[in-house]
């Protein structure tokens, strides 16, 4: 099987070694140090400010998506949620199920956002602002520099849903005054679900101390005091935690966070290269590294994506609802190499000469 997907993705040998081993007993101080050097070494390649802290949540991304709304924002809160996509909506259903007072931009499938969007929300009280930088469902990456500007400039609490595109595209929360960033174990990290991290700014954590807590299992404040220790309040995915802490270590000996983006980077473009004699057009004008949206120009998408998984072993993502047929997706993240993408260009070549692809 070649993995294409956005997640999970394919995981590296020293990884998947691990997943064979028989899980430890983690309340060690052995089980601890790890734990710690997870958290020092996410807080380095986040670029989190001095202070910052990590938070590691044994549930999907969603999870903590979920966490930060309920632990960062309360009822008093007016935010904004930047909606372009399947993503963008899980952070208005979160605000709807949660009572955070919201309002939301909702932008056409692979539509970009822009200035024109902000303007009217400028000098409104809002008090924070909700963003996937990567809209996984669409693969639009959106332009953080001017959100950032923008939360900055209203004073704005700035939330980042970085699950597909941390380790793929730039990112340094410093930079940005970004207060939360989110990810997960099965993209770019490319280990296996079940783990997704919250980097919390000194600001968003005073807001999780003043907070009131609501919640047990999603409890930052809970999670944040065992991390102190190297622990989690609860049993946590110690294998896949393990798994985090060897992916780190290894991008860390490989040239660190920027070596691993400008992996990333140069497997979007030459993919992209090589798919662009078939007859597909880009659907995101502002495409992430982490994944690259497709138009299929007359074969329908998801007869693509069931031919290559049947026939060649091959998994790329399909879209659902009215895109189905229309849109398909090809991820760069995790154990992927240029010939990989040689592979999977040839058999849609393969399939092209079939008379499957026209």
């Amino acid at each position: 099987m070649l993995n294409f997907t956005v997640g999970p993705v394919m995981s590296g040998d020293a990884v998947r070694a691990i997943g064979g081993e028989q899980v430890p007993y983690f309340r060690t101080q052995e089980f601890s140090e790890i734990m710690f050097q997870n958290e020092r070494l996410m807080l380095e390649f986040a670029g989190a400010p001095e202070g910052s802290r990590a938070a590691f949540m044994t549930g999907s991304g969603t999870a903590s998506m979920e966490a930060t709304v309920i632990n960062v924002l309360t009822p008093s809160d007016k935010v904004i949620v930047v909606n372009g996509g399947s993503f963008g909506q899980r952070f208005v259903e979160l605000c709807q199920i949660h009572r955070i007072p919201h309002t939301e931009i909702h932008l056409d499938y692979c539509e970009p956002l822009t200035e024109a969007h902000l303007a009217p929300l400028a000098d409104k009280d809002y008090t924070a602002l909700l963003v996937n930088m990567g809209e996984t469902s669409t693969g639009v990456l959106y332009d953080m520099p001017m959100i950032s500007r923008f939360c900055k400039e209203n004073h704005l609490l700035l939330i980042v849903d970085a699950i597909s595109t941390f380790l793929a595209d730039p990112f340094d929360m410093s930079a940005l005054g970004a207060d939360v960033m989110i990810t997960g174990s099965q993209k770019a990290l490319a280990c296996p679900p079940g783990v997704s991290i919250i980097v919390l700014s000194p600001v968003a954590l005073d807001r999780v101390e003043k907070n009131p807590t609501t919640c047990m299992y999603l409890d930052l404040k809970g999670a944040l005091k065992n991390g102190e220790r190297g622990q989690t309040p609860f049993t946590p995915a110690v294998g896949v935690l393990l798994q985090i802490n060897r992916r780190l270590n290894d991008i860390k000996l490989q040239g660190g966070v920027h070596a691993e983006v400008m992996r990333m980077s140069e497997l979007a473009a030459d993919f992209r290269s090589k798919v662009s004699v078939l007859p597909f057009r880009m659907a995101s004008p502002s495409p992430s590294n982490a994944v690259t949206s497709l138009y299929s120009l007359a074969t329908p998408a998801y007869e693509i994506f069931t031919v290559l998984k049947d026939e060649y072993q091959i998994w790329i993502c399909p879209n659902g609802g009215d895109l189905r047929d229309k849109i398909f997706r090809v991820g760069h993240i995790g154990a992927l190499t240029k010939e990989d993408n040689t592979v999977l260009v040839e058999a849609m070549l393969d399939m092209e000469k079939r008379g499957i692809i026209k």
